[in-house]
């Protein structure tokens, strides 16, 4: 088996939401195929990834220097021992030729397209999802459903609060039991009312957790902290930088409750960084570190080996994105749950028609590789690589 050619399209995200810091409404995506000379009847097996959301697309990176080294390198390269399958050890290392060390930035994405791209062949290969195929890859069996909570409640541009209340009440219809909101893009107090709407919805704290995005000062933070503690919320996400582990150390101390970070982390340095300096403790914190931002799988599972090593349980794995992809990983992998944005961030957000929810609990479908063909506000975007 080769690859017989790669091809890249920029996607923009839908939708005209914000956080504390970003509006989404530039914000864009790559898509990715992987074509190769194996054939399943008169079609060749062609895998489909994409960078993750809430960045932007890497083309340039993509066309200038990643994808003209996988075209450049040998099958022996990027092949398994048998020949039959990709693997992803050997694709990150061809796509990471001359890079130096440090930096990961965009790089972590571009590179994690294709070898989830790559995975997604694996799987269509051996006719299979793409937990199974990952499952077996790692010596794991996959979970039979996975815990999912639903992301949203962002800031609208007009009667935010009330749009608020509305959106969780269809996650809820669509069978959630958890959600996730913003906080962080207005006053305390304001943020505080936001809280009260949406836990007249979710019930309890431990059904809503929040996410400031990284936008706190440790002061702010604390003053945050203070006022949440009371809820008993599931847990306080991203309150201050992503890679100022010392803020995140004293921001676990002064709030006692769980907090939650990772998903701007991009590589398996960073994440020892932040298991060996940011103060997340065992059983407690939750650890959000995307694939699809971080050089793929392979890359993840060593940060959740990173973990396991330093006493912390891959059930304190979440990780962040929304999508199919994270869906089947989670699954594959026994984390301890997964995001899903099943009203934003199309179409890439949420999960297909053949997965399963209910009781805050889903299930991927049985459609080869990744599925992301069965998702109906991609085929556009499919449509346009094929």
């Amino acid at each position: 088996m080769r690859i017989t050619d790669i091809l890249e399209i920029t996607v923009p995200l839908e939708g005209d939401v914000a956080n504390a810091l970003v509006n989404f409404r530039t914000h864009t995506v790559s898509l990715v195929a992987v074509v190769t000379d194996a054939r399943r009847g008169s079609r060749p097996v062609v895998g489909y990834g994409f960078n993750s959301i809430g960045r932007f697309a890497q083309g340039g990176i993509l066309r200038e220097r990643v994808i003209p080294r996988l075209m450049a390198a040998g099958p022996g390269e990027l092949l398994n021992a048998a020949g039959d399958a990709f693997d992803p050890v050997g694709v990150l290392r061809a796509a990471m030729r001359d890079e130096k060390p440090g930096g990961h930035g965009d790089r972590a994405g571009a590179v994690a397209a294709i070898e989830l791209a790559c995975w997604d062949v694996n799987a269509k290969l051996a006719d299979e999802p793409a937990y199974a195929t990952i499952a077996r890859h790692y010596g794991r069996r996959p979970a039979d459903a996975v815990p999912v909570y639903a992301a949203g409640g962002y800031y609208y541009p007009e009667d935010s609060t009330r749009r608020l209340a509305g959106e969780l009440r269809r996650y809820r219809d669509q069978g959630f039991a958890a959600y996730k909101i913003k906080i962080g893009g207005a006053a305390l107090g304001d943020d505080i009312a936001r809280i009260e709407a949406a836990l007249a919805i979710a019930g309890p704290g431990a059904n809503l957790a929040v996410d400031a995005n990284g936008r706190f000062d440790f002061t702010t933070a604390a003053a945050y902290a203070e006022a949440l503690r009371p809820y008993g919320l599931r847990w306080f996400e991203e309150a201050g930088d992503p890679l100022d582990y010392d803020l995140n150390a004293r921001i676990v101390s002064a709030y006692g409750g769980a907090v939650a970070t990772g998903e701007n982390l991009f590589s398996l340095q960073d994440a020892r960084n932040l298991i060996a300096f940011g103060g997340m403790r065992p059983g407690i914190d939750i650890f959000q570190m995307d694939p699809g931002l971080a050089y793929g799988l392979d890359e993840y599972v060593c940060m959740l080996a990173a973990m396991e090593a330093r006493g912390f349980d891959r059930a304190q794995a979440h990780p962040h994105g929304g999508h199919l992809i994270n869906l089947h990983i989670a699954t594959a992998l026994g984390l301890g749950g997964c995001e899903a944005y099943p009203g934003v961030f199309q179409p890439f957000g949420g999960y297909g028609p053949g997965c399963v929810l209910g009781d805050g609990m889903v299930i991927p479908s049985d459609a080869p590789g990744w599925g992301l063909e069965e998702k109906p506000e991609l085929r556009h975007a499919l449509g346009r690589l094929a």
